[in-house]
């Protein structure tokens, strides 16, 4: 397994660093507004009136899509992401918002429960291998207060969009101008599209609740973590959150166990507080 794991494990830090700091990426980002779904705003309402006021950290901030959704609740608010150029992009669309170049894998510039909310969305925990996934959950539990919540968005391994397949991306509209216009534009990626899927889809790794996937976002230039519920819920309580999270789908369902049907939610957005 330990030789099965590495590849994925070691590159796809890189793979997708490499894919946000485009350009096209960056730009994408920047525009980006509201919420990513309806599971998302269930979420977030839930703990808005409890966080009111209150020091908030937005984590993988990106291009600021959620600035304004977190300032709403509170102005003592941070947010950080690891690529400077979505750093640079949320500065000049915020320009009176606190934007630090930081990564979730080491809070340490901030003191022991500083935080009642820590918020990581868009499933950027996502985005790292198993080990520093934790890395990410520790930290967060130790710059939360007391009950503080961490609220984070990560991918269903046994949901729709687990495994996607080689796709154009050609957005559907009914003016025939603009169908013919994406579809040329989509052509001209085309080219590196295939050679980013057959490149990154050899390093996908299926393991026991959890796998590291190449997925179709970014032109297929990205490497993303999928875990089911359980698992997620296990690591929670691993690192000291309570063990029975909120847990809401990305169509705006809720989760009250660790059991049931999840094969519709591409995504769950956890609601975990801290012992």
């Amino acid at each position: 397994m330990t030789e099965t794991i590495q590849p994925a494990a070691i590159l796809m830090d890189r793979i997708n660093r490499d894919a946000w700091r485009t350009p096209d990426s960056v730009q994408w980002f920047a525009k980006l507004e509201g919420w990513t779904d309806a599971g998302e705003r269930a979420a977030l309402e839930r703990i808005a009136a409890e966080t009111t006021g209150l020091p908030i950290l937005d984590l993988g901030v990106g291009g600021g899509r959620t600035v304004p959704l977190l300032r709403a609740i509170s102005s003592d608010y941070i947010a950080i992401d690891y690529t400077p150029e979505l750093v640079a992009a949320c500065k000049e669309r915020f320009p009176d918002v606190d934007v630090r170049c930081g990564d979730a894998r080491d809070l340490s510039a901030f003191a022991d429960q500083s935080f009642a909310l820590v918020v990581f969305s868009f499933n950027g925990i996502d985005a790292v291998n198993p080990d520093d996934r934790m890395r990410i959950l520790r930290e967060a539990h130790r710059v939360l207060r007391k009950d503080g919540v961490l609220l984070f968005s990560t991918h269903n391994k046994l949901g729709p969009c687990h495994g996607e397949r080689f796709q154009l991306g050609v957005y559907p509209t009914r003016n025939p101008f603009k169908l013919a216009w994406r579809l040329i534009r989509a052509l001209a990626r085309s080219l590196r599209t295939i050679a980013n899927y057959r490149r990154y889809s050899r390093l996908n790794l299926r393991a026991e609740g959890y796998s590291i996937m190449n997925a179709a976002a970014h032109n297929h230039g990205i490497l993303i973590h999928y875990i089911t519920l359980e698992r997620q819920c296990e690591q929670l309580a691993a690192v000291g959150f309570r063990p029975d999270p909120e847990i809401y789908g990305d169509l705006g369902e809720q989760f009250t166990s660790q059991r049931g049907d999840t094969s519709r939610t591409a995504w769950f957005h956890f609601l975990a507080r801290k012992s």
